[in-house]
Order: C-alpha cells, then sequence, then structure tokens
C-alpha cells in the first residue's frame, strides 16, 4: 500500500462524522443530470464567482488589463438586482413549488397547466422580447413618459404571464426531481426580466419611484414581490409570506386602521414602486445577503468541500467522545462552531444532528433531550464570533459600529450561553450517571492533532478582521487559506472541488436571498409608512420612563417576530420596529441591538414554534412539543443574559478591564449555578426548595454586582452546607447509581 493510500485508510477509519459534510438535499429539490445538470451547475458558479469576483474588484482587473471600459458592478442597485434576480432565477429552477419523487416516469400536463402554460409563456416572452428592445434600441421609459407606453406589450404581459404560470406550478402533478418543469423555467425567465427592467430605468427609478412612478414600475415591481414570496415560500415555508402579506395589507388598510397603526394612504403605483427601491427589497437586508452573507456562505462550501467540517467534528470526538455523556459535549462545541458558519439553526440542526442525536441516545439521554441539545446549541452558534451566522454584519449595517466592535461585545456572552449548555449537558449525565462512548468507536486525538493546521483558516479570519483588514478581504483570505490547507491532506480542492464548492455556495444561499428580500419589503413598508417611528413612540408611552419595562415588551416583539422566522428576517425587522424606541429611552445602540438579536436568535428554541427544535425532534423520534420546551430550558442563559448585559454593560466588554474581568468570572459561576437549578444537581441532588434558592444565587451572581456577588456566594456555601450536613454513605452511593 503507497503511503497516501495508507493516509486515506487512516484518515477514514479516524472518521466518524463521515458524511456531515454532504450537501443535504431537500423534499422540494431538483437534482440534475446530463446536459442540463452542467448547464444549471455553470449558472450556479458563476452566481458564486459574480459575486466574490465584485466585491474584490477582480473586473477592474480584467478591464483593465485588456484596455476595455470599467463596468460598475459594484453600483449599489445593479449589483443587488443582478443578486435578487439571479438568486430567484436559480432558485425556481432547483426548487419546485411542491415535493417531488424519484420515480423514473413523470404524470402527463394537464389541459389545464397547458393552457396556462402556453398563455403565461408567451406573455413573459412578450415582456421580455419589449424590455430587451427598449434597452438595444433606447427607447426606454423615460420620466415623464405617457402613462401607456409599452404597458400593452410589458407591464401588463408581465404580470399575467407570472400569475397564470406561478398557478401551473401550483397545479401540475408532482414530478421526478430529475426533470426541469417549464412553469418553473417561465418563473425564471420572469424574475429576470423584472430585474433587467429595473436595472435598466434604475436611473429613472431612483427619483420618480417615490414621488410619480410610470404603471410598468408598479407591475415590474408587483410581479417581483410576487416571485421573492412563492421563493421565500418554497424554501422557508409559509410564516415570513404570511408576515409578509400583513405587512403589504396594512400598507392599504392603514387609513382604516385606529391609533398608532394609522397612515395617509397610498397609491398602489407609489406604493409598490417604493417598495423595489433601496429603501424595501434592495435596502440594508439586500446589502447584507449580497456582500457578507453570500461571502462567509462561500466560505462555508469551501470547508465543506474540502471536509473540515467533518475534522470539526472529529476533533471534538477525540477530545470529549470518551467523557460522561460525551456525545452531547461534542455537539455542544460541534454544532456551535458550524452553525456559526452557516447561519441556519434548523438547518445545522439536520446536518450535524443526524450524527450526534443518535449518539446521544445511545449513551442514555432520551430522545427529547438530544434533540434539545442539538437544537440549543446550534442555534447558539448564531451568537458565536466571529461570523455569527451573519448576525454581527447586519448589526453593524444597522448600527455604523464596527464590526471588530461588535464582534468583541460578542465574546463573553458566547462564551457564558455555550459553558451554559456544556454544564447542562454534564449535569444531566452525572445524574443518570452516564458514560462515554468506548474509546474504540472514538477518532484517534493523536492522528487529529497532527491535522490541527485545519483551523487555520479559522485563525487567519480571525487575525485578518483584528488587523483591520475589511470583512470583505479577511472573508476572501480565509476561504483562499481553506483551499490552500486541504492541499496537505487526502481530500485536496484542486480546480473541480474548488468549482464544486462555488456551486454548492450558490444553492446553500438561495434560502437568505429570499429570505432577506422578502425582509427588505417589511422594511420598506415600515419606512414608507412611518410605523416604526409610531410604535417606538407608543413603546416609550407603553413603558413610561420604565428601561425594564420596555426591555420586556421588546424582548416578547422579537421571540414572537422570530417565531417561524428566520434569524436574518427576524433581526432586520425588529431592530427596524424596537431598537429606535430603545435607543431613545437612553439604552446605548450595541445594548439595544445586541437585546434584540440574541431573542431573535432564540426563538428558534422559544415554544411553540421552535423550528431548530422540531428539526432536532424530528431526528430523535421525540415529541416536538415536549423538545422545543426542553430546549429553552437547555438555552435558558440565553433569555437571562441580555437583561444582565443591559445592567452591566462589563458583559459587553465596555468599560474599564477590572470590572470587565470581575463581571466575566463571577457570571461563568452564576452560569454554573443557573445550570445546577435547572438540572437539579449541584453538589449531589437538590429539591425544589434547594433548585429555586439556587436559581435566585445564580441570577444574582450573573448580575456581575458586588453586593449580589456575596449574596450569590453565600447561598452557594449555604446550600453545600446543607447536602454537607444531609449526605450519608447510603446517599452518596445512591447518588452515584
Amino acid at each position: 500500500m503507497s503511503q497516501t493510500a495508507a493516509q486515506v485508510a487512516q484518515t477514514e477509519d479516524d472518521n466518524i462524522a463521515k458524511g456531515v459534510d454532504n450537501e443535504i438535499v431537500t423534499g422540494n429539490q431538483r437534482v440534475f443530470a446530463g446536459v442540463v445538470g452542467i448547464i444549471v451547475t455553470t449558472m450556479c458558479i458563476v452566481y458564486t464567482l459574480f459575486h466574490v469576483g465584485a466585491m474584490n474588484g477582480l473586473h477592474d482587473r480584467i478591464t483593465d488589463f485588456l484596455g476595455l471600459p470599467s463596468v460598475d458592478l459594484t453600483e449599489p442597485w445593479r449589483y443587488r438586482l443582478v443578486h435578487v434576480a439571479g438568486g430567484l432565477a436559480l432558485g425556481f429552477i432547483l426548487f419546485s413549488a411542491r415535493v417531488l419523487h424519484d420515480e423514473d416516469t413523470d404524470a402527463p400536463l394537464s389541459i389545464a397547466e397547458k393552457g396556462l402554460l402556453a398563455i403565461g409563456g408567451a406573455l413573459i416572452v412578450l415582456a421580455l422580447g419589449q424590455v430587451s428592445l427598449m434597452l438595444l434600441t433606447g427607447d426606454r421609459v423615460t420620466t415623464g413618459a405617457p402613462a401607456g407606453k409599452h404597458l400593452m406589450t410589458f407591464g401588463y404581459p408581465l404580470i399575467a404571464g407570472t400569475v397564470l404560470v406561478l398557478v401551473a406550478s401550483w397545479i401540475q402533478p408532482i414530478r421526478n426531481r430529475t426533470n426541469l418543469s417549464l412553469a418553473d423555467t417561465l418563473l425564471a425567465l420572469a424574475a429576470i426580466v423584472v430585474g433587467v427592467y429595473i436595472i435598466g430605468h434604475a436611473d429613472f427609478l431612483r427619483t420618480r419611484a417615490q414621488v410619480f412612478p410610470h404603471p410598468n414600475d408598479m407591475w415590474a415591481s408587483i410581479a417581483g414581490i410576487i416571485l421573492i414570496l412563492e421563493l421565500t415560500r418554497r424554501l422557508a415555508g409559509l410564516a415570513l409570506v404570511i408576515i409578509v402579506g400583513v405587512f403589504l395589507a396594512y400598507g392599504f388598510v392603514g387609513p382604516w386602521l385606529p391609533g398608532v397603526l394609522n397612515h395617509r394612504g397610498y397609491a398602489p403605483a407609489r406604493f409598490f414602486g417604493f417598495i423595489y427601491t433601496d429603501n424595501g427589497i434592495l435596502g440594508p437586508t439586500t446589502a447584507i445577503s449580497s456582500t457578507y452573507i453570500i461571502l462567509f456562505i462561500t466560505f462555508a462550501a469551501f470547508l465543506q468541500a474540502s471536509r473540515v467540517g467533518e475534522y470539526f467534528v472529529n476533533f471534538a470526538f477525540a477530545a470529549a467522545g470518551g467523557t460522561r455523556g460525551g456525545p452531547a459535549k461534542v455537539a455542544v462545541f460541534a454544532s456551535g462552531l458550524m452553525g456559526m458558519i452557516n447561519g441556519t439553526s434548523a438547518g445545522n440542526v439536520v446536518s450535524t444532528g443526524s450524527l450526534t442525536i443518535p449518539l446521544m441516545k445511545k449513551v442514555g439521554y432520551r430522545p427529547q433531550t438530544a434533540a434539545s441539545v442539538e437544537a440549543a446549541a446550534s442555534s447558539g452558534g448564531q451568537i458565536l464570533p466571529p461570523i455569527m451566522g451573519a448576525g454581527a454584519f447586519i448589526m453593524a449595517e444597522i448600527t455604523g459600529i464596527a464590526y471588530r466592535d461588535i464582534v468583541i461585545a460578542a465574546i463573553i456572552p458566547a462564551i457564558l450561553y455555550f459553558t451554559s449548555v456544556y454544564f447542562m449537558v454534564d449535569k444531566e449525565a452525572l445524574k443518570k450517571g452516564m458514560k462515554g462512548l468506548p474509546r474504540d468507536m472514538l477518532p484517534r486525538f493523536d492522528v487529529l492533532a497532527r491535522r490541527v493546521f485545519l483551523f487555520i483558516p479559522i485563525i487567519i479570519l480571525i487575525g485578518a478582521l483584528f488587523m483591520g483588514y475589511s470583512v470583505i478581504r479577511a472573508g476572501t483570505l480565509a476561504m483562499a487559506s481553506a483551499a490552500v490547507v486541504s492541499w496537505f491532506t487526502p481530500h485536496k480542492m484542486l480546480v473541480r472541488e474548488i468549482l464544486y464548492a462555488f456551486e454548492i455556495a450558490a444553492r446553500m444561499s438561495l434560502q437568505l436571498v429570499a429570505v432577506c428580500a422578502a425582509a427588505g419589503i417589511i422594511v420598506g413598508v415600515i419606512a414608507l409608512t412611518g410605523v416604526g417611528t409610531r410604535f417606538s413612540s407608543m413603546l416609550l408611552g407603553l413603558a413610561g420612563q420604565s428601561q425594564l419595562l420596555a426591555l420586556v415588551f421588546a424582548m416578547l416583539v422579537a421571540i414572537i417576530l422570530g417565531m417561524g422566522m428566520p434569524t436574518t428576517a427576524a433581526y432586520a425587522v425588529a431592530a427596524a420596529v424596537i431598537a429606535p424606541g430603545l435607543i431613545r429611552m437612553g439604552i446605548e445602540p450595541l445594548t439595544a441591538h445586541f437585546f434584540i438579536f440574541y431573542y431573535a436568535v432564540m426563538s428558534a428554541i422559544t415554544p411553540p414554534v421552535a423550528l431548530a427544535a422540531y428539526a432536532g425532534a424530528a431526528i430523535a423520534q421525540s415529541d416536538p412539543m415536549r423538545t422545543s420546551v426542553e430546549s429553552f430550558k437547555i438555552g435558558l442563559a440565553a433569555f437571562i443574559v441580555p437583561f444582565i448585559f443591559f445592567f452591566n454593560d462589563g458583559l459587553l466588554m465596555q468599560g474599564d478591564w477590572l470590572n470587565i474581568i470581575h463581571v466575566f468570572f463571577t457570571a461563568l459561576l452564576g452560569i454554573y449555578l443557573l445550570a445546577s437549578a435547572v438540572q437539579g444537581w449541584l453538589f449531589g441532588a437538590i429539591g425544589w426548595p434547594l433548585r429555586l434558592i439556587v436559581g435566585v444565587a445564580a441570577i444574582a451572581m450573573i448580575s456581575g454586582g458586588w453586593v449580589s456577588d456575596a449574596i450569590g456566594l453565600g447561598v452557594a456555601a449555604l446550600v453545600f452546607f446543607i447536602q454537607r450536613k444531609a449526605a450519608t454513605p447510603n446517599t452518596v452511593a445512591q447518588s452515584h447509581d
């Protein structure tokens, strides 16, 4: 056997996490082969390369080298429209309106489907032809053009064709996942038509969209909104679509609503024209998804293609898999790290949970506990710096606070959260007398330690950010380093693997493209109607001068918005509605936004709608509601810490170092006491009266004041004394059974 072959064999033997980096195919996702597969793969690669190249100014270097005039691809409207239109087109091609099957034959098209496709397809092609003529001949719809100009050959055909084809996609029978759908291909074409029209008329729309838009502007915007909502439904479910629908309806029924919800009303043309500008769909949410989010999704794709993700999980198993309750502790670290990178709680539960949940059950955790631990760890990944599942980038964009300052502020709360989850699973294992996995089932630590250089991409990312490099440059360097370090492993990233990484990056980004665009609709409605400002005033009125009461309201709103909604969208909307009021009450912007962000993230494990917990329950075969309640219990620290850093901003690395160090270490002890109270085990089993007392002591310790610390330490010492007095040889023996 050659040395290389021996290396590969040894790697496979030490790979308990095999398959973690495999792409997950959803029920409505198409998987193409042959010529169609090559074309779609090429489209995905080009889509990702466009973003990475434009962000790094590659197009300018190419045009300069060739002596060609430069085209500013990063001009906000042009760049974001390509991002949205391209994402919609790829999304409709790759994801069906319904669940697909794997059988060889398809049901034939019905007469109704054929009719809808024929008429709708013809109308979309007509609109495509008209917009092409506009741009080729220069006969665009200029400001002040007659209302009927090109309306019969563009506006009406586009909206009518889009609706007819959309209905056809809904009524079509279940198809084979390897076949291209004509209806979805036409919807992809409609998305491109909308994008081309708005790009071609961007110079006019910047000024007229908010004042006197042309009817064609309105119909193109409506068609674009319909397509965004449909792709959001296919990729993220109905919850966000319904919320967006409520906001759209509010734009028209506002004049008849009472109090803070009342507004003067808007003409449809102005309303929809405004929504599809940089005040709405093309605003801050799409600005983030088209830059930072897609950049770090591409970074995650490079780690996945080079199987570095498997290494992270294997390393965690080698380090902690043999300790008591080992698989749960592995889930805490591995799922947190992977969740930080991929940015979706439920998606991360599915990928890493398929490995960790069965192993947790094997060592003695109940199914619902195993699912809850995975859900809590995966959700926590989105508060883990430096990437924070794209949350840090959105916060930096909205607040104007430097990204580096946000990352630094996130360090202590993240450590407290993951330490809390670790203590929770450790005490559960201690209470149940669990063991770890047998050593012969685990990867060899000495073998994995020789490949510790695979952490270099993460180190480069963090180092580049703290050295002052831009986020885009730091992410690009980390991406390149992921490819380079793979050359020292059996899974080298050469041209084919790099192209594969770009391909899966496009597919991985589509959900967030749709979700951020949908969130942009909500942001646009809030900006146009001014409801955000009025809501802030109402918040001030209800809370009076009580900042604490205002924070309770903010917590409830952030959690409710986040239920069934991806984190990025939930935080963006909550920040637009709630944050201004909190800041007006005198709360520091960093504290206010971190507070909202934490609860938006933790809505994924908050019953009754806890998407991450539900995903874990499906794998563990446990009751979803009980799993969500237990995941809330395991992640309890994240629901307490935001109030604590409001009272003591040392937890956010603000203030002098003595206070920061003091707050950190006392909060760590408080987290230990909190886990002890929740699990009913401190220095041994404790009953409910002592659990309540220890819980109060935990909160006192976490708050970080000298008096509260003394109270917490005193209570802990008292409980220790009580347990020592109550301990007998029999009770000690029973506690270790």
